[in-house]
């Protein structure tokens, strides 16, 4: 088989798809990439309003193998997939394509449907009881993971054909304008279901709140949707916010965050007008809080914030630290309130965040990034889609994305985790290749990697705990015990890792159960 440029063997073909292997984070590019948008019938009737989910299926003529999108704004307080897709499975509809933006534990109804052949391809990333059973070997055919701004690439290039778009608006009125800002529902931004409205050949909203014409900001536009549907109840916001939100208490953990902003700032990166971005994990939220502390020693401000935004952020853009917040999702209640209130922070799209074949990315003006990781090895190589047991478990997210565009782009993770480690000679799959990774932050020191020797310097001279990778890997080998066991696979590929440009950076194969 093919090797790719992180010395991954990847398959030819698999499953009818012929596979691309990954020749670099850089080295693919696109122009003419955008497919026009598909004609849609001219509607000259001012209410579009549709009886039911169930109504919507003959409106939109969706039957057997249709693709059907969705996005996840909501996160783990979604309703909206499981309504459609237990429609779906009372018409008796098979080999459907799920195309959501990302799938949780709330969805976990979807697996039934995937072993009964309702759903027999994913491409969207996913999270918990889903990826279990994917990596299980359950589902007919493939699923292809990509990250924010590979998914709305492939859209615009057709090469993720949309039959149907759900959205779940908080906010709606008859004529399909729409946005997240308002309601019981109210989960902030709406853009990762914008590219899908647009080149759906058809558009459904699914609402909780009818208000009347105009529903302004229109996110996602009248121009777009077919259809209305309005329901009891589209989500819990509260399911939103995922995890604590709240920053790690635990001294090891406390001290990575702290080595990762000392890094930063040894490094020239905090100064006036600097831009970061975050994300909402415990070491992440407390790396936030001594930016804060540094900022306001140094008497600085932030250009911009951008992420998933929790209310850590918006604080500090209330405290005069951060001029601006850019918005592609709230992770929590606060975040949304501020987007509602304060004209300082703007909703975006992912498009404009990430898209890798457009012509400018917000992730190629941001300065600092600190990410997350379930393994990383000794070429800086980062996975974060499966464990060392080989389960796929986890979504891309911007993982790639931010990771190419940031400046400084760092992984905060402990060296193991109970009895596995997780800085290794070999990842277990690769997601974000170790070239575009600019430093490693554990507790036992800090891994930059060879092609940032400017970094190496600086830190040295800072007199950072500065550790080579190979040496981080021994250490962490001998904390956990052993290295971790290798995965019990069998010869069948149930996922694609795409990489943000299409290529493909790896392969998942089956576990055995």
């Amino acid at each position: 088989m093919p090797v790719n440029a992180v010395g991954r063997e990847i398959p030819s073909l698999v499953g009818g798809r012929h596979l691309v292997p990954y020749k670099g984070a850089f080295e693919r590019h696109a122009r003419g990439w955008k497919v026009p948008l598909p004609l849609k019938p001219t509607s000259y009737a001012p209410d579009k309003m549709v009886s039911s989910i169930d109504d919507s299926f003959d409106k939109c003529g969706i039957t057997h193998g249709a693709c059907l999108s969705f996005h996840h704004h909501l996160r783990n307080g979604d309703h909206v997939i499981n309504m459609v897709m237990d429609v779906a499975q009372k018409r008796g509809l098979k080999g459907l394509k799920l195309a959501q933006s990302a799938l949780f534990s709330v969805h976990e109804p979807i697996v039934k449907m995937i072993e009964n052949g309702t759903i027999s391809s994913i491409e969207g990333s996913m999270n918990g009881p889903v990826g279990r059973t994917v990596s299980e070997g359950k589902m007919h055919d493939l699923a292809i993971l990509r990250s924010h701004g590979s998914r709305v690439r492939a859209i615009h290039i057709g090469a993720l054909k949309i039959d149907t778009a759900f959205v779940a608006a908080p906010i709606a009125d008859v004529y399909g304008n729409a946005n997240g800002r308002e309601g019981k529902s109210a989960c902030g931004p709406l853009g990762y279901a914008l590219a899908d409205s647009r080149y759906a050949k058809n558009t459904v909203v699914v609402t909780d709140n009818i208000q009347p014409y105009p529903v302004m900001p229109p996110v996602i536009s009248q121009v777009y949707v077919d259809w209305v549907v309005k329901v009891d109840s589209i989500g819990d916001p509260e399911g939103i916010a995922t995890g604590t939100m709240q920053p790690t208490t635990d001294p090891m953990r406390l001290d990575i965050a702290r080595q990762t902003v000392e890094l930063a700032d040894a490094c020239g990166v905090i100064k006036n007008g600097f831009s970061f971005q975050a994300g909402a994990g415990g070491i992440s939220l407390a790396a936030l809080d001594f930016i804060r502390e540094k900022m306001k020693k140094k008497n600085i401000k932030a250009g911009f914030a951008h992420g998933g935004i929790t209310g850590h952020i918006v604080k500090m853009l209330e405290e005069g630290l951060i001029e601006k917040i850019l918005d592609t999702q709230s992770f929590d209640i606060p975040s949304i309130q501020s987007l509602n209130s304060n004209p300082k922070h703007h909703e975006i799209e992912p498009d404009f965040y990430a898209n890798p074949f457009n012509r400018g990315q917000l992730v190629n003006m941001v300065d600092l990034a600190f990410l997350g990781a379930t393994e990383v090895d000794t070429d800086f190589n980062v996975n974060v889609n499966t464990h060392s047991d080989g389960y796929l478990l986890h979504g891309i997210g911007g993982h790639q994305d931010v990771a190419a565009g940031s400046k400084m782009t760092v992984i905060t993770c402990p060296t193991h985790r109970k009895n596995w480690p997780i800085v290794m000679d070999k990842v277990t799959n690769v997601t974000t290749p170790g070239e575009t990774i600019d430093a490693i932050v554990t507790e036992a020191g800090i891994a930059i990697n060879p092609l940032r020797d400017d970094m190496i310097e600086m830190a040295k001279e800072a007199n950072l705990n500065v550790i080579d990778i190979q040496d981080l890997a021994r250490i962490a080998e001998q904390k956990a015990g052993g290295k971790a066991p290798e995965p019990n696979y069998t010869d069948r590929v149930v996922a694609i890792i795409a990489y943000r440009d299409g290529t493909v950076i790896d392969v998942i194969y089956q576990v055995k159960k």
